[in-house]
């Protein structure tokens, strides 16, 4: 088995902890990031590529250079409501360049790829309590049909060559290293537990409840938040599934990775408070068009394909790694 492995994106969040449960389960991981928005000091591999996603060719030359055996593919925008204002750029940036690399794995003879998607491919459905793999895929914004128009050129080219992929849709990726080797830093930052832990360390000066009249428990929004380690982790089973298929033919399957259970916005607060021991000012405001009451995972998929599940991600665990991370070389 090639454990040589091409993470593109290896510098980013979610990309540099996927490095180090890499070589905790035996690969060999090499980072190819242009440094956009990853972070020079969040590379854990010895083995750096500086190049952008678009350059076909430096991307085969890389596979080659370092004998690689599969892909994990993390490279995006992210941001939903930039990707609104400016589509025709994430759609060059995440569809347009990941054609490049699809053309270097072919130039490099490489067929297995783990793609970093996400749970926005589902959009505002709310007919399932637990969001599966086989409900329709019906983006809301510019950034979810890139995700999903990767996802279907995934599922064409293996059906017209022998790529393999597996496509991870996440839902709420947060918390850090438990050792605070690498954590969660977007800028500008939009996600709600480093906006709360931003709160709570006095660097902002209120936190906002987007909608307080959702047919939840408390009235306010609930999402799947998942520990960014465990996360990590199920790139690595996907991976370990990929390489130990030894057909011919193609194949692309979709996966969520979740928890099942979902945590309100007013229960991350609340917990946030606790566990830093902090009091902050917190304001109440209208729901944002476009934010369903409820957005939960059904994991049922990852535990029976992949063996995964979820062991990091108790809120208390989230917050605290995240809170720790935050304060990291602070006495």
């Amino acid at each position: 088995m090639n454990k040589n492995v091409l993470v593109i994106g290896g510098a980013g969040y979610i990309g540099s902890h996927t490095v180090l449960a890499l070589q905790e389960a035996g690969f060999s991981p090499v980072v190819y990031d242009n440094f956009s928005s990853g972070h020079r000091d969040a590379v854990f591999s010895e083995y750096v590529v500086e190049g952008e996603l678009a350059d076909r060719a430096r991307l085969a030359q890389a596979m080659r250079d370092h004998r690689i055996g599969s892909v994990v593919h993390f490279a995006a925008l992210i941001e939903a409501g930039q990707s609104v204002i400016e589509p025709l750029l994430f759609y060059r940036n995440n569809v347009a360049s990941t054609v490049s690399l699809l053309e270097a794995m072919q130039d490099a003879g490489v067929t297995r790829l783990v793609f970093s998607s996400t749970a926005a491919v589902y959009g505002n459905q709310t007919e399932a309590e637990l969001l599966h793999e086989d409900l329709p895929v019906q983006p809301i914004n510019p950034y979810g049909q890139t995700k999903a128009a990767v996802e279907a050129m995934l599922r064409d080219t293996a059906a017209a060559s022998g790529l393999k992929s597996i496509a991870l849709r996440y839902f709420n990726a947060s918390g850090a290293d438990a050792r605070a080797r690498t954590g969660e830093r977007h800028d500008p930052e939009t996600h709600l537990i480093p906006l709360v832990l931003q709160t709570a360390a006095g660097e902002r000066e209120q936190i906002t409840v987007f909608g307080t009249d959702y047919p939840t428990e408390d009235g306010s929004c609930i999402r799947d938040y998942i520990h960014v380690s465990d996360l990590a982790r199920g790139h690595v089973a996907a991976l370990e599934k990929l390489l130990a298929t030894n057909e011919d033919a193609g194949s692309f399957t979709p996966i969520n990775l979740g928890t099942g259970q979902g945590y309100s916005v007013r229960a991350v607060i609340e917990t946030a408070k606790r566990v830093t021991n902090r009091s902050f000012t917190v304001v109440e405001s209208d729901r944002r068009p476009g934010d369903p009451a409820t957005l939960v995972s059904d994991p049922s998929r990852a535990h029976a394909l992949l063996g995964w599940r979820a062991e990091h991600s108790a809120l208390d665990t989230i917050i605290t790694d995240a809170w720790n991370f935050m304060n990291r070389g602070m006495s």
